[in-house]
């Protein structure tokens, strides 16, 4: 698979795109960064510290900005935070830049794996679970809406994950361009 577009996962917190980014990226002999990982770690603090600082607003803005930078990438594999999706700007970078796999997960699933999670800014509220059902409600349509590919996570395992994604990017890589006469 030739490595110049870039492959940016989209999803729900707790849906495997840090997990199976990692293992894509591995996979097709490409870099893998995980956009949350590498603004923790360029600011040297912790996203609920972002959160904590300059709230949602700040936070998203500073997402939009290391996402244009890391975006205009060629051949990496990008773990996007959960709410990226939320700003068309983000929505449009990430549509013309590369191919968009969202990581399809349902709240009841993501719940699972998500409610021992401390760490998460947005789950720190009186009721997580319906939090996670509110979000996952909000934010389908322009995961839907941004995605060239569409891959369930639900009860699967990882290197399933990984070999479904590796298939349906060789197979739109492979398939016939029409031009007209």
């Amino acid at each position: 698979m030739k490595a110049a577009f870039s492959i940016f996962l989209v999803g729900m917190m707790g849906a495997g795109k840090s997990t199976v980014g990692v293992r894509l990226a591995r996979r097709l002999g490409r870099a893998f960064i995980d956009a949350d990982r590498e603004l923790e770690e360029r600011l040297g603090v912790s996203i609920p510290t972002i959160f904590e600082l300059e709230g949602e607003e700040g936070f998203r803005r500073r997402e939009t900005q290391l996402l244009d930078e890391l975006s205009a990438r060629d051949g990496l594999v990008l773990a996007t935070g959960g709410g990226a999706v939320l700003s068309p700007v983000n929505r449009d970078m990430l549509q013309s830049r590369g191919r968009v796999v969202y990581l399809q997960a349902s709240a009841a699933d993501l719940w699972q794996r998500l409610r021992r999670d401390r760490h998460r800014p947005l789950l720190r509220t009186a009721n997580p679970r319906e939090r996670i059902h509110r979000l996952t409600a909000e934010r389908e349509p322009l995961y839907l809406e941004v995605a060239d590919h569409i891959v369930t996570t639900s009860r699967q395992p990882i290197e399933q994950i990984v070999e479904t994604i590796v298939q349906v990017l060789q197979a739109q890589e492979d398939a016939p361009t029409h031009t007209q006469p």
